[in-house]
């Protein structure tokens, strides 16, 4: 029976290595799968700006193919457009194949409609839908879809990574130029490793309030 997953960590933790080896079982196994990533992403592996094609990119340097989505995107008729469509991203040999699965990455910035079209296309074209996403943002605030997902899916799972300190990294500190942390600004912007750090949530806690990251994690790893 199909299920919509949710999987979510923090920055760094192997999202889109674990959605793009996800992919490559199925094909593996004779089906065809369908991506989709958030339209405003367009870096490659190391967070640079590259084309305006849609890539899902991991750290280790594999990538796929992804079909946009924004906040006005009915996902379950894109994704009976797209298979009408006969898959125009895949190659004409993988055309024909059955679908498997379709795998969102940066599943955080899906709408609460959105969550809810991915469960239709699980309980009514019995597809199963693995999401890939982080649930809070850089203030330590949780996103629309991280939210719904957590609450909607039908299995959730944590993908794990450690912050600089050696505990369990579960929140994100935006980085300015100068590599401080930023206590404000918009709540979507896009970025890799030199804009983004995973940590610990106390770590988060003493970064945010001192505006630094360095001291607080030095703080941090003196007092345990």
């Amino acid at each position: 029976m199909a299920k919509l997953f949710f999987y979510y960590s923090t920055m760094n933790a192997g999202k889109s290595t674990n959605l793009l080896q996800a992919s490559y079982n199925y094909k593996e196994r004779g089906f065809n799968t369908i991506l989709f990533n958030f339209h405003g992403d367009n870096r490659d592996a190391q967070g640079n700006l590259t084309s305006t094609e849609l890539y899902v990119t991991s750290r280790l340097g594999i990538k796929e193919k992804a079909y946009p989505f924004d906040k006005n995107t009915d996902m379950r008729e894109a994704f009976k457009r797209i298979c009408q469509q006969d898959l125009p991203l895949k190659d004409s040999e993988d055309k024909n194949l059955p679908i498997g699965a379709v795998l969102i990455d940066e599943a955080q910035f899906l709408t609460a409609q959105q969550v809810k079209q991915l469960s239709d296309i699980v309980d009514y074209d019995n597809i199963p839908v693995l999401c890939y996403g982080i649930r809070t943002d850089f203030l330590g605030e949780p996103f629309e879809g991280s939210t719904w997902l957590l609450s909607w899916a039908d299995e959730i799972v944590e993908l794990k990574t450690i912050c600089s300190t050696g505990k369990k990294a579960t929140f994100v500190l935006r980085l300015d130029e100068k590599g401080m942390p930023q206590t404000s600004g918009a709540k979507v912007q896009i970025g890799g490793n030199n804009v983004y750090v995973a940590v610990s949530r106390k770590l988060h806690k003493q970064a945010l309030k001192s505006g630094e990251l360095e001291n607080a994690a030095y703080r941090e790893v003196k007092s345990e």
